[in-house]
């Protein structure tokens, strides 16, 4: 159990939170949620005891140990990768190396002797015999070879570091466990594994995630930062996020009668309850779920942007062809001899662990680079709008949004370029900031708005929603879900590439897989599909 008691932190006249009055209790996992720049980190480290707040105290019961997944991947630089896990015990650690360094004394001495044996009885209390043994099956549980566990961390490569620091905050069962977006830089599989641990997890967890499909199958309970307050909900992130927009469409619509909307609440809990029985934490979530009152649910201020896509002119059928096409960089193979035929209407989600591969690919097809083997040609009637995922370029310019979304459409009208950044959530004053001071998330819904202004047939989107909040990345969803044209894009969001896709093509170094008509789910879940990775990964 961990007690938040009247919180508030407050930097300059800002205040992030005021007065938060929270227990997180043992059993459940909370996904910690908020608008960018809400605070959702800071809450973590307040938690954790990084930094203090303002007012207020948090409480951990005596004994508990609270573990926390590190951001510095340099911190452990000197320490092997087992070393760097069973620090994640500081006080086993504490007593492995003064165990250690007694036992190396050349002059060994009773008083040392009655030190050993003290630790001894301490070590043995904390199960420290087993240490190792976790710590390295934790390790190769989250993919690292046994060659990299006695490895020396500045000598990992990033990705690994990222496992390394993951099995240390899992190690030894804490008692509470706060992750800040743990599924950054994981393949799918560690993701899938890191959702069965915490699913299976019998403690407190506390977890920061961007991820929507991590947050559902994870959590028990929503904490949300809204209004410099964290309230707390009950079910996953989609049972937040669907009964929040319903209760505000409810609280709008001031002439509908009270029975209908009791009506209306009840049928939707009684259907996200009757799902709970899919989820690895079927009894427990259901239980919680069934427990729910009208009262409970409640309006969020959480503004979502709308991205919808329209196409100036219908592509023909002749869409793309790709024959034999090739590249490598710097001697290694992005891709291989790719032979592909793009349909109408396709929406298709290029997949791989190397993310390089997929925007090589994009580069190729936009233009921007050349292949090294092999040609494509687009249909005469396409016309495709690109998104990169680096989109630096874009913004070297010292022009106001407005000025420079005007740059991007054929209307000199500057209220309708006001309008359209309304309702991409730039309003009044914010649609004259310099394009060159944005955040990363701005960035990216100026983007989006450029290509939603081109009316284009194509899509080409590389990682779209790096950078977004969950309310935008929601609102990129349902406009690709809608959108009638054809779209080439690669992405992280397991529920945006499960929702949109409608074909799936993995790139591997020997060559590729293509499999129309069907989705993420089905397509990670396929035992045929799984045995031809190995060959092609081999």
């Amino acid at each position: 159990m961990l007690s938040v008691n009247d919180v508030s932190l407050q930097f300059g006249k800002r205040v992030l939170f005021s007065n938060v009055n929270i227990v997180f209790t043992t059993g459940n996992c909370y996904g910690l949620i908020g608008a960018n720049g809400s605070g959702k980190s800071t809450f973590l480290k307040i938690l954790s005891g990084e930094i203090d707040s303002t007012t207020g105290s948090v409480s951990v019961p005596p004994g508990k140990r609270i573990s926390v997944l590190k951001q510095d991947q340099f911190a452990f630089d000197q320490y092997t990768a087992l070393q760097t896990v069973i620090m994640g015990h500081e006080k086993l650690y504490k007593i492995m190396s003064e165990k250690d360094a007694l036992y190396e004394k050349p002059d060994f001495n009773d008083e040392d002797g009655i030190r050993v044996s003290e630790l001894e009885h301490e070590f043995t209390e904390l199960d420290g015999w087993n240490a190792q043994s976790e710590a390295s099956k934790l390790l190769s549980d989250l993919g690292l070879t046994e060659s990299a566990h006695d490895t020396q961390m500045s000598k990992l490569e990033a990705s690994q570091k990222v496992r390394v620091l993951l099995a240390q905050a899992l190690f030894a069962n804490p008692d509470v466990l706060l992750l800040d977006e743990p599924t950054n830089h994981l393949d799918v599989e560690t993701c899938m594994w890191l959702e069965e641990f915490l699913c299976n997890f019998e403690n407190t967890a506390i977890v920061v995630s961007h991820d929507r499909h991590f947050l559902d199958k994870v959590c028990t309970h929503i904490a949300d930062i809204d209004y410099s307050k964290i309230k707390l909900y009950s079910g996953n992130y989609s049972f937040w996020s669907e009964s929040s927009q319903l209760a505000s469409r409810q609280r709008s619509e001031a002439n509908k009668k009270i029975e209908e909307k009791q009506n209306e609440l009840k049928e939707f809990i009684a259907r996200f309850s009757a799902n709970a029985s899919k989820s690895r934490q079927a009894t427990s979530r259901k239980k919680i779920l069934e427990k729910l009152t009208m009262e409970d649910i409640k309006p969020s201020s959480r503004k979502y942007p709308y991205i919808g896509f329209e196409q100036e002119r219908e592509a023909g059928n002749d869409i793309l062809h790709i024959d034999y096409l090739s590249k490598k960089i710097e001697g290694q193979v992005m891709f291989d001899n790719l032979n592909i035929n793009v349909e109408k209407g396709d929406k298709i989600a290029f997949v791989g662990p190397n993310d390089k591969a997929k925007t090589t690919l994009f580069e190729v097809l936009a233009g921007k680079i050349k292949a090294d083997h092999g040609s494509f040609k687009w249909g005469a009637s396409t016309r495709f709008s690109y998104y990169p995922k680096d989109n630096t370029e874009y913004f070297n310019v010292d022009y106001s949004i407005v000025d420079w979304l005007s740059q991007y459409t054929k209307s000199n009208d500057e209220n309708f370029i006001r309008g359209f950044l309304g309702r991409m959530l730039f309003t009044g004053e914010e649609s004259l900031k310099p394009v060159n001071v944005l955040s990363g998330g701005e960035r990216v819904r100026c983007m989006l708005s450029r290509m939603m202004l081109a009316q284009p047939n194509i899509l080409i989107l590389d990682e779209p929603t790096n950078h977004l909040d969950l309310e935008s990345i929601t609102a990129l969803n349902k406009g690709l879900e809608k959108f009638k044209g054809t779209i080439l894009f690669s992405s992280h969001d397991h529920t945006l590439v499960d929702t949109v896709a409608t074909r799936i093509i993995e790139l591997a170094p020997k060559g590729y897989i293509d499999r129309a008509h069907t989705t993420y789910d089905e397509y990670l879940s396929n035992t045929n599909i799984k045995e031809q990775l190995k060959d092609l990964y081999s």
